[in-house]
């Protein structure tokens, strides 16, 4: 439960303005969709369909906008995803992977090899870069909740495998196998997480300078803005003028 192992990962969040709002919808419902097949349509039943309604509720999809997206997994008439995972390196040689669903894989793999391309990267096959990750499950909540030490004791209690505190909130990691049951524990004590997901966890992050910051920044925006694309996730961190500076 070290609280020093914290990391920078640079895992993008899809876009909040109003512009936007409609593609961020159209992404989360069709997870929902594809986790409601998968599994149980029922939230209580089905981790990944639980954490995909969270991530709606936290970008204020409506409720029958998300059962609209249940239903249309339990119909015949719903479309067909492939979950696709793709991997590569970009500007600096900084190990990324992309999560997709996507209808077309012709026009994802093809669009997403260009954006590698275009960026001074390249994509791998599968495991190239996997291997430098982990694939944990984070829960977050927000900082008043719990003092620092209800959580850590909370989360161990739950089976946890780290916990880090700080201003912005809190982070529970915990293993994939692990995940459903520390996620319904917390969430039993603390309420709903304003997130809670299956993500890849770098080993280690590696410093880029402001210019090749500025690029993987740019590939990743390029990469989240595709229509197949679910989650992107990188070992790198930069620094916090440039952060600034583009605002982040």
């Amino acid at each position: 439960m070290a609280g020093h192992s914290q990391f920078k990962n640079i895992m993008h969040r899809k876009g909040r303005q109003d512009a936007q709002k409609s593609k961020l919808f159209g992404k989360l419902a069709r997870e929902i969709t594809v986790a409601a097949k998968m599994g149980q349509p029922d939230p209580a039943m089905n981790a990944r369909l639980r954490a995909a309604i969270i991530s709606a509720r936290q970008e204020n999809m409506s409720k029958d906008s998300i059962e609209r997206a249940i239903k249309k997994a339990i119909g015949s008439d719903g479309e067909n995803y492939d979950e696709i995972r793709y991997e590569g390196y970009g500007p600096g040689g900084v190990a990324v992977i992309v999560e997709a669903l996507t209808d077309n894989r012709n026009r994802a793999a093809s669009d997403i090899r260009s954006y590698f391309t275009k960026s001074g990267g390249n994509l791998g096959e599968t495991g190239s870069v996997a291997f430098m990750f982990d694939r944990t499950g984070i829960i977050e909540f927000d900082q008043g909740v719990a003092s620092d030490d209800a959580m850590l004791d909370a989360a161990i209690e739950a089976g946890a495998d780290d916990v880090i505190s700080s201003e912005s909130g809190h982070e529970i990691y915990a293993s994939q196998e692990s995940f459903r049951e520390v996620a319904k524990a917390l969430e039993a004590k603390f309420g709903e997480p304003r997130k809670a997901a299956l993500s890849w966890k770098p080993h280690n992050t590696v410093a880029v300078d402001d210019e090749t910051g500025e690029k993987l920044l740019k590939l990743i925006d390029l990469l989240s803005e595709h229509d197949d694309v679910q989650n992107v996730f990188a070992n790198f961190e930069v620094s916090d003028a440039l952060m600034a500076k583009l605002g982040g």
